[in-house]
């Protein structure tokens, strides 16, 4: 099995999911929990998100904790005394999502660091899951709020709304170890935050995308950009996400660079790489490429030096032209480009 989760969530009036919350989500699960699954809830194959109740929640929890799962058992022990809806999501394999329980198990295995960006299937998932209004008093419907709001009021109490999207912040369903995050509301569900990593206030991580290490984040890691472990990124520098322009291209930068403050890059930057504050390199961008001596050796656009190490992206202050240096020479770099190899 490729993934498993117990979940507690939030139903609309209808009774259809607006999203869960999985305590420990379990990749490529034992034997003995999938044989506990096929022996309580006569499960087969397949993907599935089987709804539960209280006393079913009970029953695994007595059967895994005979099968030695005491841990898994405790967490469906508490489960059991629920007033919420419950959910048994199985994944057999890593295929696109086709329910709300699904997309949250596939985010929350991206925040557990339990899968890297792009190591689990999401296509579609935006498609699945309803927009809600995150408030103080967990998720709402959009069009049941007005009603919860007057409630609240008659109540005397004030329901506040931190946000209307997808999906919500990180930190309401995982907080990394080893992390520091400045404001969470700028972490999204499905973010992946590296040991070691600080978001300061200004740092916005977006889902299936973030870091593998320690990282100073003070600026934007779109949607689906990866950051190599010991890189930095300056306040108010951004990288151009892959559901940009049709998201074919995956923007990633390397260990030990850096984009400077307001710089950005739509192009996957390599190991050891500065750009310098201000500057925007794209896929299109025209690059003079220097020697040694600071002499043009050729002309090259920015998609040509994607994934190339040890360069350093400046704009010359008296031309306005976007120059390129190397820790290697320019004529060994430009040998790299042309090679067919």
């Amino acid at each position: 099995m490729y993934a498993l989760g117990f979940g507690v969530g939030t139903h609309n009036s209808q009774g259809e999911w607006l999203e869960v919350f999985y305590a420990q989500p379990l990749l490529t699960p034992s034997a003995t929990i999938v044989e506990v699954l096929t022996s309580e809830l006569a499960y087969k194959d397949g993907n599935q998100a089987i709804a539960i109740d209280t006393a079913k929640a009970q029953a695994l929890a007595t059967a895994l904790n005979s099968a030695g799962e005491s841990a898994l058992a405790s967490q469906l022990e508490s489960m059991a005394s629920s007033t919420r809806p419950l959910v048994v999501c199985a994944l057999e394999s890593d295929a696109a999502p086709s329910s709300v329980a699904e997309v949250y198990l596939k985010l929350q295995l991206l925040s557990h660091r339990l899968v890297l960006p792009h190591g689990t299937k999401l296509d579609g998932m935006f498609g699945l899951l309803p927009n809600v209004a995150w408030t103080n008093e967990g998720a709402i419907a959009i069009d049941e709020l007005p009603t919860r709001q007057l409630q609240a009021r008659i109540e005397g109490r004030t329901l506040s709304v931190d946000c209307v999207d997808k999906f919500p912040k990180m930190t309401d369903y995982v907080v990394p170890t080893g992390t520091r995050l400045a404001d969470t509301s700028r972490i999204r569900l499905g973010a992946h935050i590296g040991e070691g990593t600080t978001v300061m206030h200004e740092g916005f991580v977006n889902f299936n995308a973030g870091t593998l290490g320690t990282s100073m984040v003070e600026g934007r890691i779109s949607a689906g950009v990866v950051v190599g472990k010991g890189s930095d990124l300056g306040g108010g520098c951004s990288t151009m996400g892959t559901l940009s322009g049709g998201g074919n291209i995956v923007i990633s930068v390397g260990e030990e660079s850096l984009i400077g403050a307001n710089a950005g890059i739509g192009i996957p930057l390599g190991d050891r790489c500065i750009v310098e504050s201000g500057l925007y390199v794209t896929a299109g961008t025209k690059i003079a490429l220097l020697d040694d001596q600071r002499n043009v050796v050729e002309h090259v656009k920015g998609r040509d030096l994607a994934g190339k190490h040890d360069l350093l992206f400046r704009r010359n202050s008296m031309t306005g032209t976007v120059e390129c240096l190397s820790n290697k020479s320019a004529i060994a770099l430009n040998d790299e480009l042309h090679s067919n190899n």
